[in-house]
């Protein structure tokens, strides 16, 4: 790492102003991404503001060529036409000549005669331009808005003549270069390697306040910025990244094929970095759930089994927990709100538990956790506390609870190796989960190892199987809501989903009922409710989407529900049957 540094550290001596500055953003480079991109743009800057500063010397070079050929003639300047029209480009708009400090000559005349002034008394251009006789130095004014349309600045260069040892002011030596035109090359290549940028120069040689010169239509926030000068200007151009710098953007970079060899020898390095970086985050990620941040299960077993390798002889506790009813969350909210609520578990883990326990994530709603240095008594108290704490996660503007079951299991008590105490814990947590969920249980020997089986049927599995139709519906006499029915249940009513279902119903348990007997059904119902039975039977007919009706035998049985209240639980049976089978004192009783 240390010879990383080194290298970039020598590659920004050699070209970059502000050493200091560029050091302490490379020296912090590896820790940082968003430091390692300011770095980056330091070096942007540098090197396509000095590209600039060559385009502008370019139409500087235009005038210092014109007054070399007219110190060489005493002051003569017999063929102007012809010699300026050889020495426009396509960023030149205009060259002229200012003898005394009035312009007299202006190639190309077409456009451009109102521009024959008097310099030294212009209202707006007389100060600067006495400025640059007095001083003897090149002059840049702009940019303004040219007749055609464009813009420009102007470049005025002041002409002296030697005569008897002495220099006499001729006047000026002009060019008006375009903008953005003369350093279009350069603006190009910042957009195209993701940079935002504007461009500055002062306004006048004796101020320090910047004007716009040209700039990205983005505006730029705490951007890196490179000055430099030309003549008696100052310069200044701001960047700023609006993507990611990455090695993407260093291979685009070496592709276009423009970048300076030092340039390119200063990405690969920051390249190399990067890919340094992304090592160790491929490392940590190869650990680390991506969900909730903490351990995945194989960073969790790694550290768990490096722990009790070092120190076999200490007691320590493994839990399992999960979330109950995880599925349902999924179902009813969505997977996006169940990642809530598994981030809401997680975050609740590390506030509550020490630095020194290990947490990780088994994977979906299974979470795990190792404390070290203890018994199941020490931490009984501590894990239902734990397994009590209130949950929630909001959806829609509501907050919704959750719970969650834990098992726990002592090490070397209950098993001598990690696998076999996870085990044990697991075994543990899903008794929890047959005696009702909610719960927090310490790992017993003769618990059922194969306690799972008899959690391993889901309620699409459990409900699309029954010997017949169900259905459960809110146990509210003003509002007995359908909340859900099997696939047989959907077919006895002679629809073809569960949408068709609530639409025919209007979600109305009462509904179902053929109308001539509903107020009766409904009241015998209610009547079993009241003296207090939570098992009733009744039968009535069933009133079919398409008008036909059949007899029922209705089952159900009212319960309290977490989320719901109480709802009543029914199995549906076809009537006929049931009489062919049992007989019809049976179904009548």
């Amino acid at each position: 790492m240390h010879f990383i540094k080194k290298n970039i550290i020598i590659s920004l001596v050699v070209f970059i102003i502000g050493m200091s500055a560029v050091a302490g953003i490379v020296c912090s480079i590896n820790n940082e991404q968003n430091k390692q991109n300011r770095t980056m743009a330091n070096l942007n800057a540098m090197t396509y503001a000095e590209r600039m500063k060559t385009d502008i010397m370019k139409g500087i070079g235009v005038s210092d060529t014109l007054r070399q050929i007219i110190i060489s003639d005493d002051g003569q300047l017999n063929k102007f036409y012809e010699i300026a029209e050889e020495m426009m480009t396509d960023s030149v708009q205009s060259i002229q000549i200012a003898p005394g400090g009035v312009v007299t000559d202006i190639y190309p005349q077409e456009g451009n005669d109102a521009g024959k002034i008097d310099l030294l008394n212009d209202k707006n251009r007389g100060e600067i331009c006495r400025y640059g006789r007095d001083n003897k130095v090149v002059t840049m004014q702009g940019p303004f808005q040219l007749k055609q349309g464009e813009y420009g600045i102007a470049v005025r260069k002041p002409v002296y003549i030697e005569e008897n040892g002495h220099e006499d002011f001729w006047g000026f030596t002009i060019v008006i270069i375009r903008v953005p035109e003369i350093f279009a090359d350069s603006m190009k290549a910042l957009s195209d390697f993701g940079y935002n940028y504007t461009l500055y120069k002062t306004a006048f040689p004796w101020e320090s306040e910047f004007e716009e010169v040209y700039g990205s239509e983005e505006e730029l926030k705490n951007p890196v910025s490179y000055t430099f000068d030309i003549g008696d200007s100052k310069w200044k151009l701001d960047i700023m990244p609006y993507k990611t710098q990455s090695e993407r953007i260093y291979l685009y970079a070496v592709g276009i094929g423009g970048i300076i060899i030092v340039l390119l020898l200063t990405g690969f390095t920051c390249a190399l970095l990067v890919l340094d970086e992304h090592r160790k985050k491929f490392k940590k990620l190869a650990i680390t759930d991506a969900l909730t941040g903490i351990n995945n299960r194989h960073g969790y077993d790694e550290k768990v089994t490096r722990y009790l390798k070092q120190n076999p002889d200490n007691h320590c506790v493994g839990v399992e927990f999960d979330i109950d009813d995880f599925k349902t969350i999924n179902d009813m909210y969505g997977h996006a709100y169940g990642d809530v609520a598994l981030k809401v578990l997680s975050e609740g883990m590390q506030k509550f538990f020490d630095k020194n326990v290990l947490l990780g994530r088994n994977g979906g709603d299974e979470f795990c956790i190792f404390l070290p240095d203890c018994t199941c008594a020490d931490v009984k108290e501590k894990l239902e506390e734990f397994t009590k704490l209130k949950r929630s996660f909001k959806y829609e503007g509501e907050e919704y609870q959750f719970t969650i079951s834990v098992g726990y299991a002592e090490y070397p008590v209950h098993a001598d190796k990690p696998s076999k105490l996870m085990r044990c814990a697991d075994t543990a947590l899903y008794e929890v989960k047959l005696r009702g969920k909610n719960g927090c249980m310490a790992y017993k020997n003769g618990l059922r190892k194969d306690i799972r089986t008899q959690l391993g049927f889901a309620l699409k599995d459990v409900s699309e199987n029954l010997p017949g139709a169900f259905i459960i519906y809110k146990a509210d006499k003003n509002d007995d809501e359908i909340l859900f029915a099997n696939r047989e249940f959907i077919r006895f009513a002679g629809c073809k989903n569960m949408d068709e279902l609530l639409v025919y119903t209007k979600r109305s348990f009462r509904n179902i009922i053929r109308v001539d007997e509903r107020e009766a059904v409904i009241a015998d119902i209610w009547k079993q409710i009241d003296e207090g039975h939570t098992n009733g039977y009744t039968h009535f007919y069933m009133q079919k989407a398409d008008g036909g009706h059949i007899q029922v035998f209705d089952h159900g049985r009212i319960v309290e529900n977490g989320r719901y209240g109480r709802v009543i639980y029914a199995l549906i049976t076809n009537l006929e049957t049931v009489r062919e089978n049992y007989g019809n004192s049976e179904c009548n009783n």
